[in-house]
C-alpha cells in the first residue's frame, strides 16, 4: 500500500464518502498499462497478426490494449520501429474525444512527453497540421523525440509559453488540447515519486495556472472550434473548478456532452459549490471503476462570436534554387521511389518538409520545423532516421528484411555491422516489413546508421 498524504485521504474521503474504501482498495492493485497501436505504420488488425504481447483490448479506444507486466513492450525492436506508444490506458481517452479529422489544425498546448500528440498525430493520417508545444526545453526534446519514432510528417515542435503562441496564432486552430500540467493526484499509483510533491498549496498553484494556460488557448481557437481540457488529477480546484471560472469568463464556449464508456463518471459541480449544471457533461475516470488511473475531460466548443477570424496564416517560401537541393534530388533517384512532396525548409544544414501553412518561424522557439528528410554533407545528402520511420518499404527501392526474431535486429539495434549480400547504397531497414532505420551498404557489408543515442546496450 502506498503511503499517500494524510490531507489527500481526507480530502478524498470528505469527496467520495460511500466510494471511499472502493477507491483506497484500487491502490492495492497493480496499475493498468496499455499500448497504442501506431495506425499511421500498421493498422490494427496487421499489428495483432504479428504482435507477441498476451493483450487485452481497452474498451474505450479503438487502437489501445492492455498488456502483462511480463510483456515488456519497451524492450521489443517494434517499439523502435513505433509501431505502437506506450501509453496508461485512462490518459488515452484524451486523444479520442478529441476525435482529430484529416485535415484539421490541431494544438497540444502541452504535449510532452508525447502521448496524445502521437495519438492526434495517427488519427490526422498525415493530413493536416499538428503543433506540439512543451514550454519546459529537455520535456521539449523528449517529446520531439518521440515524435520522429512513430513516423510522423506533419507536426511542428515548439518550445513556447501558451501567452506567445497566442500572439501569432489568435484564430488559427480547429481543435486544442490542454493536457495541463496538475499536481498529479490521478497518477499516485503509476507514479509514486508524484506522493512526495503532492500538497495543498501546490494544487491551488496548479489550478491558477491551468486557468491562465486554458485563456491562452481559448484565444488561439477559430469559431465553432473544440477545445479539450484534461488533467490526471482527482482534485475539483483543478478541474470542475477552472473550467467554472474560465466559462465565466469566457461566455462564448460551452460545455459538449460526448458519449463515453459506461464506466466513466460524470463531473460534480456540487464538490466546488458551482451552480452551473453543465458541469455534470465533463467526464471523471477512476481507479476503482475501471482498469486506469484517475483522469478529468472536459469538451468545450467556441460559439462563433465574430471577436475573431480565422487566421490566414504566412506560407513558408520555398526554396528557390533547386541547385541548392541536388545533392537531396540525386539522393531520392537514386534511393527512393516516391516524390517527397511539400514545401521545402531549410534549418541551418537540415532539410525538412514544412506543412503547406504555418505562421513564420522568426518568431517561435522551434525544435522541429517539420519532417526532418536529412542533413546536407560536404557534396552528398544523408537521409534521417526520422524520414526512414516515416517511409513504407514500397517508397524506396533498396531494402533489407530483419525478422524481430532474429539475431541480426538486435545486432542492428546495437549498432553493428553486418555481412550482407544486398545492393551498393541506402537501404531501408525493415523488422517483420516495417521500417525501423538505414543502412549503407559497400562491399557486401552493412554499415550501420543507427542513431548512436538510440543503440541498444545489451
Amino acid at each position: 500500500m502506498l503511503n499517500l498524504p494524510k490531507n489527500f485521504l481526507e480530502k478524498m474521503s470528505s469527496l467520495l464518502k460511500e466510494d471511499y474504501d472502493l477507491f483506497i482498495k484500487s491502490y492495492k492493485s497493480p496499475k493498468s498499462q496499455g499500448i497504442r497501436i501506431n495506425t499511421l505504420k500498421i493498422d490494427i488488425e496487421n499489428f495483432l497478426n504479428i504482435n507477441p504481447f498476451h493483450l487485452e483490448s481497452i474498451p474505450w479506444v479503438d487502437e489501445g490494449f492492455f498488456f502483462e507486466e511480463k510483456d515488456k513492450p519497451g524492450k521489443h525492436p517494434y517499439h523502435d520501429a513505433g509501431l505502437y506508444y506506450i501509453q496508461e490506458p485512462s490518459a488515452m481517452t484524451v486523444g479520442t474525444v478529441l476525435n482529430p479529422k484529416p485535415g484539421e489544425k490541431i494544438l497540444d498546448l502541452c504535449a510532452a512527453p508525447g502521448g496524445k500528440s502521437t495519438h492526434i498525430a495517427s488519427r490526422l493520417q498525415g493530413k493536416g497540421i499538428l503543433v506540439s508545444n512543451e514550454i519546459i526545453p529537455s520535456r521539449a526534446k523528449i517529446l520531439s523525440q518521440n515524435i520522429e519514432r512513430m513516423g510522423i510528417k506533419n507536426c511542428i515542435v515548439t518550445n513556447e509559453s501558451p501567452e506567445n503562441l497566442s500572439k501569432i496564432f489568435k484564430g488559427y486552430f480547429h481543435k486544442i488540447l490542454v493536457d495541463a500540467p496538475c499536481s498529479g493526484e490521478g497518477m499516485f499509483r503509476k507514479n509514486p515519486e508524484a506522493i512526495k510533491e503532492w500538497n495543498l498549496k501546490n494544487v491551488s498553484f496548479c489550478a491558477d495556472r491551468q486557468l491562465n494556460i486554458l485563456n491562452s488557448a481559448a484565444e488561439m481557437l477559430m469559431p465553432e472550434g473544440i477545445l479539450v481540457y484534461s488533467t490526471c488529477t482527482f482534485s475539483p480546484e483543478e478541474n470542475e473548478g477552472v473550467i467554472d471560472k474560465f466559462l465565466k469568463k469566457n461566455k462564448n464556449f460551452e460545455i459538449q456532452r460526448v458519449n463515453t464508456y459506461k464506466y466513466f463518471d460524470n463531473g460534480k459541480p456540487q464538490w466546488i459549490n458551482s451552480t452551473n449544471e453543465n458541469l455534470k457533461n465533463t467526464i471523471r475516470l477512476w481507479p476503482h471503476k475501471l482498469k486506469g488511473e484517475g483522469h478529468y475531460i472536459a469538451i468545450l466548443k467556441k460559439r462563433d462570436d465574430n471577436i475573431y477570424t480565422t487566421r490566414k496564416a504566412k506560407k513558408i517560401k520555398p526554396l528557390k534554387l533547386k541547385n541548392n537541393l541536388k545533392d537531396f534530388y540525386n539522393f531520392c533517384n537514386n534511393f527512393l521511389t516516391t516524390t517527397l512532396e511539400g514545401n521545402y525548409f531549410l534549418f541551418g544544414e537540415h532539410l525538412y518538409i514544412s506543412p503547406l501553412e504555418i505562421t513564420n518561424f522568426a518568431k517561435l522557439k522551434v525544435l522541429r520545423p517539420g519532417w526532418y528528410l536529412g542533413t546536407f554533407k560536404k557534396n552528398r545528402f544523408e537521409p534521417s532516421h526520422a524520414l526512414a520511420l516515416s517511409l513504407k518499404s514500397t517508397e524506396v527501392k533498396n531494402t533489407i528484411l530483419f525478422k524481430s526474431s532474429s539475431e541480426e535486429i538486435y545486432s542492428y539495434l546495437k549498432g553493428e555491422s553486418l555481412k550482407i549480400n544486398a545492393k551498393k547504397g541506402w537501404s531501408l531497414i525493415l523488422i517483420d516489413g516495417y521500417s525501423i532505420g538505414w543502412g549503407k551498404v559497400s562491399n557486401n557489408t552493412l554499415k550501420n546508421h543507427y542513431p548512436k543515442g538510440l543503440r541498444w546496450n545489451v
